[in-house]
């Protein structure tokens, strides 16, 4: 009788029992079947029309998409260089305008009359005059120049990818 009273208050047997009480029923789902229906031809045949023109359209783009890339990167480093150059050449005018006015007023300090300062400042005016119209001259050509040579790619290569997407 011991035993089977020991049998009925081991902890095993309480575990199981309570833990079959929590236990969630299990349900069987019910299995449906989709019926099969076959696609008409013509329906079938302008899906697959649809897709290789969206996948044809996709290749077109993508190709106008990245020859546009290539042509901006160009166009880009064109513009670098031409800014760079202007740059440069704007920093020539400076130093050429700054030696000159020292060179001006050097010869000032020498000078002994009044008459020789007038001719000093009126020959240094239009020296200094003809050099900044020159310098004028040399930097709307760069300017220019560096304008038509970042331009021109853009609108002849984005005119060139576009004309493919169409």
């Amino acid at each position: 009788m011991t035993d089977a009273t020991m049998a009925t208050t081991s902890p095993k047997a309480k575990s199981k029992s309570s833990a079959s009480a929590f236990e969630m029923p299990k349900f069987e789902m019910p299995k449906f079947e989709i019926p099969k229906v076959e696609m008409p031809a013509a329906f079938r045949e302008f899906a697959e029309r649809g897709v290789a023109q969206c996948k044809d359209t996709y290749e077109k783009m993508k190709a106008a998409a990245e020859e546009a890339t290539d042509v901006l990167e160009t166009t880009y480093s064109t513009a670098t260089k031409g800014a760079s150059d202007y740059g440069l050449k704007m920093i020539e005018a400076a130093r050429t305008n700054t030696n000159a006015a020292f060179d001006f007023y050097g010869e000032l300090i020498t000078a002994k009359t009044l008459s020789e300062v007038i001719e000093l400042s009126s020959a240094h005016a239009r020296k200094q005059f003809e050099t900044l119209s020159e310098q004028t001259k040399e930097l709307s050509a760069l300017a220019q120049k560096v304008a038509t040579e970042t331009v021109e790619p853009i609108k002849t290569g984005m005119n060139k990818a576009f004309s493919k997407v169409s």
